[in-house]
């Protein structure tokens, strides 16, 4: 008899997801200046009813307060950071250009803000860093992975400076947060998997517990340049890796 509820309580999540998604690309459809003061709070409900679609349950730990405006960093275990992330914070994020062309997703995502870039090209990570600079200055929240791409459960061998660059021309303070799944290898996206593919892997994992700690905000003008923020961040990862998953 549980099991039958939860079956009905997954469907109903489901078709949720699929009436939500509908009306996204919908309005996703209609010229910019008509939905762009609505359309990223309904990005971050659409992130939520995702995640809630997927059986994940994603936990905060809050270990400090968020300042009104900050650049959000994350390690990058999984391929559900793309919606985890901006279902519980209000940023835009930066995400690579493949996510664009992903079915379905990509239109929401593009109709909500999130900047995009070509990792492997100079130009293209200019041209992003400038935009995210743009969006800081406009008073937008951003979110940003250092370690440039999908690393799995342990950290790249070390960040990237862009999140520090903007910090940096925007005075703006980072906020870390670390991220750790109770069953990794449901999340981590591997070689020659498809998003669906993910997606079902996810959708049937045995433990769908995520764990978000946000730690306390650090501050540019605490650093003197972005090489040392860079690394005492990383430092910081180091250390919260040891405690979560070593």
């Amino acid at each position: 008899m549980l099991w039958l509820i939860r079956v009905l309580i997954r469907s109903i999540a489901v078709l949720d997801l699929l009436l939500f998604t509908l009306l996204m690309l919908l309005l996703a459809a209609l010229p910019h200046a008509l939905i762009h003061a609505i359309y990223p709070r309904l990005f971050q409900a659409w992130c939520r009813c995702f995640v809630r679609a997927l059986g994940v349950q994603l936990r905060i730990h809050q270990h400090a307060p968020l300042p009104e405006q900050y650049i959000l960093i994350a390690n990058h275990p999984s391929a559900l950071e793309d919606v985890g992330i901006p279902s519980f914070f209000k940023v835009r994020s930066l995400a690579k250009i493949e996510v664009r062309d992903w079915f379905l997703v990509g239109k929401i995502a593009t109709a909500a803000g999130t900047l995009f870039v070509r990792r492997e090209d100079k130009a293209s990570r200019q041209a992003a860093l400038a935009e995210l600079i743009e969006a800081v200055n406009a008073g937008d929240n951003i979110a940003i992975y250092p370690e440039g791409g999908c690393h799995g459960r342990l950290l790249a061998e070390r960040f990237q400076f862009g999140a520090f660059s903007v910090a940096f021309a925007t005075n703006t303070p980072i906020v870390p947060v670390f991220l750790h799944h109770e069953a990794q290898i449901s999340f981590e996206w591997r070689a020659n998997e498809s998003l669906l593919q993910k997606i079902f892997a996810i959708f049937t994992s045995p433990n769908p517990v995520i764990h978000y700690h946000v730690f306390p905000a650090l501050y540019p003008a605490d650093f003197e340049n972005k090489e040392i923020f860079c690394e005492t961040c990383y430092q910081h990862y180091l250390t919260w890796q040891k405690r979560f998953l070593i």
